[in-house]
């Protein structure tokens, strides 16, 4: 920077420098409420380095103006050095104040991630050993339904075995029978006969019941 030669070359140096933090410092304004959740990825370095150096740069001119008003400045020369003095000290303070909320802002952030990525490591650890278990539980389930479909065909072998052991004690008891009937055919007749003789009184008692039925009715109808 090109030292002035005159309080008025001082003063522009003045401006100029304060302008360039104004802009500077709007730029770091947004750069902060955009990364203020994030982890630092250097990207604020950059600006941060630029404001410092701005900074420095308008504490020596005010310097430099400080030594024009010691060497017997008027009033309104140190009027005007105060109030430059004044801008300096309003954005350092201002610069430092958002640095450090940024800082403080990022390093919550990266310490709210490590605890994410360590808690799904953890996650993922839970995850392997429950399927571990599950593949565990599925084995044990696939062996008790293996066990249970042995017993059942245990039991419908069994009750074959027996189907097959009452079919032929009824065949036989069917073949006996039929070697009675040939021997005695008269048991046929008495049998077709009491059939005949069960049929008749089921017609009779039907016929009494109708007769019964209809002469209520009428009785009912003419009372």
């Amino acid at each position: 920077m090109d030292v002035p030669s005159s309080w008025d070359a001082l003063r522009k140096q003045a401006r100029k420098i304060e302008a360039q933090l104004d802009e500077q410092m709007h730029s770091y304004r947004r750069l902060v409420s955009t990364k203020a959740l994030s982890k630092s990825d250097g990207s604020e370095s950059d600006i941060e380095a630029g404001i410092d150096l701005l900074l420095r740069q308008l504490q020596q001119v005010n310097a430099q103006m400080q030594a024009w008003v010691s060497s017997g400045g008027s009033e309104m020369v140190s009027h005007t050095l105060t109030r430059h003095q004044e801008i300096l000290q309003d954005l350092t303070q201002e610069f430092y104040r958002h640095r450090s909320s940024l800082r403080a802002k990022q390093e919550h952030a990266s310490l709210l991630e490590d605890f994410r990525e360590f808690d799904r490591t953890r996650l993922d650890l839970e995850d392997g050993y429950g399927s571990e278990q599950a593949l565990i539980k599925e084995h044990m389930g696939i062996n008790r339904n293996t066990a249970q479909m042995d017993g059942v065909i245990s039991q419908a072998q069994a009750t074959l075995g027996t189907l097959v052991f009452q079919r032929s004690t009824f065949g036989g008891i069917n073949s006996k029978l039929s070697n009675v009937a040939s021997r005695l055919p008269t048991v046929n007749t008495i049998l077709a006969a009491i059939k005949r003789k069960k049929s008749m009184d089921t017609i009779i008692l039907s016929l009494v019941a109708a007769v019964c039925t209809f002469l209520i009715f009428i009785y009912w109808i003419t009372k």
